[in-house]
């Protein structure tokens, strides 16, 4: 394994740079997934200066969907008149039992029993509710994905410039694994490959369309080349500290936590293994989860040193940090 990781990392400064130029200019990014159906929150946003912002699209909640299309004519451009980029958030690797995929016949795993149908595998490890990982390389699922009804071509057609995928590193799931073993699959190269078939599903409604992927780090060692290739950029969540999941905005719960940084994940490991993305000239996007001036202080200081575009929040993604980068209007 470390002569496969060496001869991985020597191969990198040769892979070309496939990072789109409207990434790789971005700044400040931001990134809101709860309660934009509030009042306020959408016009709270849209007064900001971020190049990028993350959102819940909301079009597909099955009781409490909102106007995502409206939402998206908001957030559109800054208040200077320049265009910002907009990234739709989508779960690629879970299930989730408020979407209006969800089924009433459905029946979620418990514990080590999986769930109907198959391909519901077990229960979020993060904690939080109603999530259910996934086989996600089978075709009941991602025929819900992909396709021209599918959700990524509906997200394309409402304007997003791109999909923020989370989860992907279902693929490192212990009983994701097992299932897949017990298909006979890769379970790394079957998540490029879906990965792959996302971007293809957004590039058939718009040839920019940008495919930015959270965590997963250790995917790319699978194969390099092909899996920079499949993306535009690279989003890491907690390299420095993180929060538990279904924390409340004001729960000391949902940031500061240190306890998921040991061995492969410390935050030496991590930065080390970042660094093959930024070595194949990806951008890398860091989001933290930190209460704590001090830690607060600390990611921006650090990030900056490693050539992130970070941001500070806390894990419920639920307002405007209290924390953020500057500038942040114009």
């Amino acid at each position: 394994m470390k002569v496969f990781c060496f001869l991985v990392f020597l191969l990198l400064p040769s892979l070309p740079s496939f990072a789109d130029n409207r990434l790789s200019t971005v700044q400040s990014w931001m990134y809101q997934i709860q309660k934009l159906d509030e009042d306020g929150a959408v016009e709270a946003l849209a007064v900001t200066g971020y190049d990028l912002l993350v959102i819940e699209p909301g079009n597909n909640f099955s009781e409490w969907a909102y106007d995502t299309q409206w939402i998206v004519n908001q957030l559109r451009k800054k208040p200077g008149g320049g265009t910002r980029i907009l990234l739709a958030y989508i779960d690629i690797g879970q299930a989730e039992d408020y979407r209006d995929y969800w089924q009433d016949d459905w029946i979620a795993p418990k514990g080590n029993s999986r769930g109907y149908p198959g391909f519901l595998i077990t229960t979020d490890t993060d904690g939080w509710s109603g999530n259910y990982p996934v086989a996600y390389w089978e075709e009941a699922w991602q025929s819900r994905w992909l396709g021209s009804d599918g959700i990524v071509a509906k997200l394309a057609e409402l304007g997003f410039d791109g999909i923020y995928l989370d989860w992907v590193e279902a693929y490192d799931d212990d009983m994701v694994r097992e299932a897949a073993s017990e298909t006979g699959i890769s379970p790394e190269n079957s998540m490029i490959e879906f990965i792959e078939k996302l971007g293809e599903a957004g590039r058939r409604i718009d040839s920019e369309f940008l495919v930015v992927a959270q965590n997963a780090i250790y995917l790319i060692d699978a194969d390099p080349k092909r899996y920079i290739n499949a993306i535009d950029a690279l989003a890491v969540e907690d390299t420095w500290f993180h929060g538990w999941g279904d924390s409340d905005w004001d729960d000391p719960d949902g940031g500061d936590q240190r306890d998921r940084h040991d061995d492969e994940y410390s935050t030496k490991s991590r930065l080390e293994q970042i660094s093959k993305y930024q070595r194949a000239r990806l951008p890398v996007f860091s989001i933290d989860y930190a209460l704590k001036m001090k830690n607060v202080e600390k990611v921006y200081h650090e990030a900056l040193e490693h050539g992130f575009i970070s941001l500070v929040s806390r894990v419920a993604l639920s307002r405007l940090t209290e924390t953020p980068p500057s500038p942040i209007s114009e």
